[in-house]
């Protein structure tokens, strides 16, 4: 069983593709991408997009306190964001099946692997089964710096409207070069957070870019300590106000000296369906 955090980006999921953008893409005809048509000519990587942390963790059982989420995939996606529940490739499958039937969507899919599993002989063979590889996006080259992305408007006429990441071993095997070394792009916030007022500092960040040209990642999830045991669960009691727009908003305008002045790319959260979330990432993004 792969072991995996994902994370869903605006209402897009990742897909493979051995084709890049280039001459051959037809003129823009997407007029509404993500929800927005202000978003069809933005790069990719001039957007916040909403995120769902730990996506596959959900029940609403409140005696289970692993859990990251209490609703479910189509849920989830009607919110703007992913989840899983089950395998890699039936939750590819899902994934899939949704892009399908919104075809004016781009999905961001952030997966960790900390066994190091295979890439080609694991991981490969559930996009491919799933029908997920054959619309993820392959960049023209690794990394890409932030401004360098395509807009949404040329992914989603282009088919390739998904986009993967992976935290570790997608830069020691481009066999499968649809997965994308996440930290040579992104760099995130710390993460399994017990502050409410969510200090900004740079957690992980790899590769020859700087700061300034990567894209970046807000882990807005608080999190509990439990009788000071160093347990850490999420904090579901608070998340109406950690996904305030209040909250979120000064998260962000605490990060932006380390990124130019940027707003986040990703905004991450624990249960997504309470607060305000997709609200602050519409603020973020200008609407």
């Amino acid at each position: 069983m792969l072991s995996f955090r994902l994370l869903n980006i605006v209402r897009v999921v990742l897909a493979l593709s051995t084709i890049s953008l280039g001459s051959s893409v037809p003129s823009k005809r997407a007029t509404v991408c993500n929800g927005h048509a202000e978003l069809c000519n933005r790069s990719y990587g001039n957007i916040t997009h909403f995120g769902s942390h730990d996506s596959f963790a959900f029940t609403k059982d409140p005696f289970v306190l692993a859990r990251d989420q209490e609703v479910d995939i189509p849920t989830q996606l009607g919110l703007g964001i992913l989840f899983d529940g089950g395998t890699v490739q039936d939750y590819l499958t899902k994934v899939f099946n949704w892009l399908q039937a919104n075809p004016n969507e781009v999905v961001t899919l952030l997966f960790t692997n900390p066994e190091s599993v295979s890439l080609p002989n694991v991981w490969a063979p559930a996009f491919q089964a799933s029908g997920i590889a054959q619309m993820a996006y392959v960049p023209p080259s690794i990394p890409m710096k932030r401004s360098d992305w395509p807009t949404l408007g040329q992914l989603i006429d282009s088919g390739k409207r998904v986009i993967v990441f992976l935290d570790y071993g997608a830069d020691t095997d481009r066999s499968v070069n649809y997965i994308l070394p996440e930290f040579q792009m992104i760099w995130e916030t710390p993460f399994s957070v017990t502050d409410s007022t969510f200090p900004c500092s740079v957690d992980r960040i790899a590769g020859p870019l700087a700061t300034l040209d990567h894209m970046y990642m807000i882990n807005h999830s608080l999190n509990v300590n439990i009788l000071d045991t160093g347990i850490i669960v999420s904090d579901p009691l608070e998340a109406p106000t950690t996904n305030s727009i209040t909250s979120i908003t000064a998260h962000s305008n605490g990060c932006a000296p380390l990124a130019g002045g940027r707003a986040p790319n990703f905004v991450l959260l624990d249960f997504v369906d309470l607060g305000q979330g997709l609200a602050a990432v519409n603020k973020l993004n200008g609407f």
